[in-house]
């Protein structure tokens, strides 16, 4: 069992050091277009049209502004993030909890109700997957593109359902699990870094 956990926390891993490089990528993006933005207001301004029109309009010429299509960019690679997160949060049991009831049940009663929060968020993240898949074909059929870049928006849902997709397996996996240790009344994997509140 340790050697099919330790296959898992590595494609979770995997998933999230994806994500983690969208995200940075993202974030240039969106930096790049404010600063890009920025100048392009600085540059239209009365003061520069009046002290330097020449290479203002120049600059300008040249598309100096916001990156064309970042919020387009954006919301398809944050979505993409999420999910890409989701399997090593499941995975490590790094989802926030609020055990102030929880506490003072004997140990037996903890594991079912762990048992069963795993087993509902498994089956809410096949339902998500599923209907990702569902969309994708949607708008695979239709042709719908985004308005700027005009890239398939098929092409988003495609990215978000290989993290979903991840994400689900992580989910029936740790479900599977807590059921076993529900079962047997020992800790097969321990929340290595739970956030308990």
């Amino acid at each position: 069992m340790q050697r099919v956990h330790r296959t898992v926390l590595a494609l979770a891993r995997m998933m999230a050091v994806i994500g983690g490089s969208v995200l940075t990528l993202l974030i240039l993006i969106i930096c790049i277009s404010i600063l890009g933005r920025t100048a392009n207001s600085l540059l239209h301004s009365d003061f520069m049209m009046g002290a330097a029109p020449g290479m203002a309009q120049s600059l300008i010429d040249l598309g100096i502004g916001a990156i064309r299509g970042d919020f387009e960019l954006v919301e398809a690679g944050m979505a993409f993030c999420i999910f890409a997160f989701l399997p090593l949060c499941q995975v490590t049991g790094g989802h926030a909890s609020v055990d102030i009831f929880t506490n003072f049940l004997p140990r037996g009663a903890n594991r079912f109700l762990i048992f069963l929060g795993e087993a509902l968020f498994a089956v809410a993240l096949v339902v998500i997957a599923w209907q990702l898949d569902a969309g994708m074909d949607r708008k695979m059929r239709s042709g719908e593109t985004t308005l700027l870049l005009q890239f398939p928006v098929w092409w988003s849902y495609a990215a978000s359902l290989v993290g979903a997709v991840a994400a689900a397996a992580a989910g029936a996996y740790m479900a599977l699990v807590r059921g076993l240790e529900l079962l047997t009344g020992r800790v097969i994997v321990a929340n290595a870094v739970g956030a308990d509140h």
